[in-house]
């Protein structure tokens, strides 16, 4: 018998257990992660949330390999304090961004002093870019290539601010400026082609980075208004102009997904999709059906949204969860997936939902509440478990024609539109809910970190 091969065989377990933890880990075994977040995409926008009018067949491929959320809510009703609470993991109220958006005129901006999703990965040796809409201050520092990213390209805030005036401060913004990281490469781009150019940049970055491990958050403009799709997909659904866009957009998923399957990376990879906040309904520019409500209200409609997720190496097929998630649960569960520390004095509001994604069959997320801060700032809503409490509202109510609002608790699983009103009937619950708002927001209040602010750095 050969009296090395006990040292052969010890030096292959070492080699083994070494692959498996964490800080051993080859980058082929770390995986890859890309977000997708779409600008006011609505609930019923996707096919298999019953999109009517257009398909979205990738999207709905990716739904059937992995897992699709019916109770997915983003941190806030419009763009830029959900931006701020996806990659921060907080209610944006905790980073200083939950009043309205950011605007061409604005001096503010998501404080460098934040802990985002690209920071936290990078100590695990991830590549991150960031491609599309940031919305988190346009100023140079608050820009993704100073916030983590090692690469950026897209444009600082909305499509609806290019070359825009602002009638209240007497303000002209100028084109929207195309950036990559701090060059402008094109003033006033043509807005038709933005999804494509989006794609075609996160496809080169997939391909370049293939090596290592790398993070992309893609941050598509559509379909926000005003809606832009290229001559390709002029014309393709019979919703209009809105699924034009949606199917434009799948089509990119579909080329992103493909990409990685050539590279080898999809099974690999974890992929989430999402939207930052509800459709602007009133237009035909989205749904949100069965949700009431839609973009700027703290009905379901504005805040609950499709959510798609997939890593075909470590998560079942056709899995449907129907628990309460986050957007501000991404960043930890990043962080717990890949081995990440996040610092023990950092505060956040999302939790970790590793295992809800490994096995939604054994684990479920413990009951927490969701606190809903409407587009001005303010608390209106809870939800804990079946009940929501409405306590306020401000966009989504017509005083003139509906009378005060009063008070309003809704049973979400028997009544998912928000139709009967049972305060009356569970007084009880009505003030268990309004305690736990007002606690909440007082010490949110007392916790909040500062925004950050251009002028008084500079």
């Amino acid at each position: 018998m050969d009296k090395k091969q006990p040292t052969k065989i010890s030096l292959f377990l070492s080699i083994a257990i070494c692959l498996i933890i964490n800080g051993c880990q080859s980058p082929q075994s770390k995986p890859n992660v890309i977000i997708i977040f779409t600008d006011d995409q609505g609930y019923a926008d996707v096919g298999v949330y019953g999109a009517e009018g257009f398909q979205t067949p990738n999207l709905d491929g990716l739904a059937a390999d992995g897992i699709k959320f019916t109770d997915f809510y983003v941190a806030a009703t419009v763009c830029t304090p959900s931006r701020a609470a996806l990659l921060t993991g907080s209610y944006p109220k905790r980073v200083g961004l939950h009043e309205a958006v950011l605007f061409p005129y604005s001096e503010k901006g998501l404080s460098p002093d934040e802990l985002i999703i690209p920071e936290v990965l990078k100590e695990k040796g991830y590549t991150s870019a960031c491609v599309g809409k940031w919305h988190l201050g346009h100023k140079e520092k608050f820009m993704p290539y100073n916030q983590g990213f090692d690469h950026y390209y897209g444009v600082p805030y909305s499509n609806d601010m290019d070359n825009h005036f602002y009638q209240h401060n007497n303000f002209q913004s100028p084109p929207l400026p195309l950036i990559v990281n701090g060059k402008e490469i094109e003033s006033g781009p043509d807005q038709r082609y933005l999804t494509r150019k989006y794609t075609e940049e996160s496809i080169r970055f997939i391909r370049e980075q293939k090596d290592k491990p790398f993070f992309l958050y893609l941050a598509h403009n559509m379909p926000h208004l005003p809606l832009h799709v290229s001559e390709k997909f002029d014309g393709v659904s019979e919703y209009g102009l809105y699924g034009d866009v949606i199917s434009e957009i799948d089509w990119s998923v579909g080329e992103i997904v493909q990409a990685l399957k050539e590279e080898g990376l999809y099974d690999n990879t974890i992929i989430i999709f999402t939207s930052d906040n509800g459709p602007v309904t009133w237009t035909k520019a989205g749904n949100a059906k069965p949700l009431r409500g839609s973009k700027g209200t703290t009905w379901e409609g504005g805040q609950r949204v499709p959510a798609i997720v997939t890593w075909p190496k470590n998560i079942q097929k056709g899995q449907v969860i129907n628990q309460v998630v986050t957007a501000m649960d991404i960043l930890p569960t990043v962080a717990d997936i890949t081995g990440a520390k996040l610092p023990t004095d950092l505060k956040i509001d999302g939790s970790s939902i590793k295992n809800l994604l490994m096995d939604p069959n054994k684990y479920t997320s413990s009951e927490r509440p969701l606190y809903y801060y409407a587009r001005n700032g303010n608390l209106e809503a809870v939800r804990l478990g079946k009940w929501k409490l409405h306590s306020l509202k401000s966009n989504g109510w017509n005083e003139a024609e509906q009378g005060e609002f009063t008070v309003s608790l809704y049973d979400l699983e028997n009544d998912i539109s928000e139709t009967q009103n049972l305060a009356d009937n569970h007084p009880e619950v009505v003030e268990r809910l309004k305690k736990m708002m007002e606690d909440f927001d007082n010490q949110l209040t007392k916790e909040a970190r500062p925004v950050g602010t251009w002028i008084q750095s500079n």
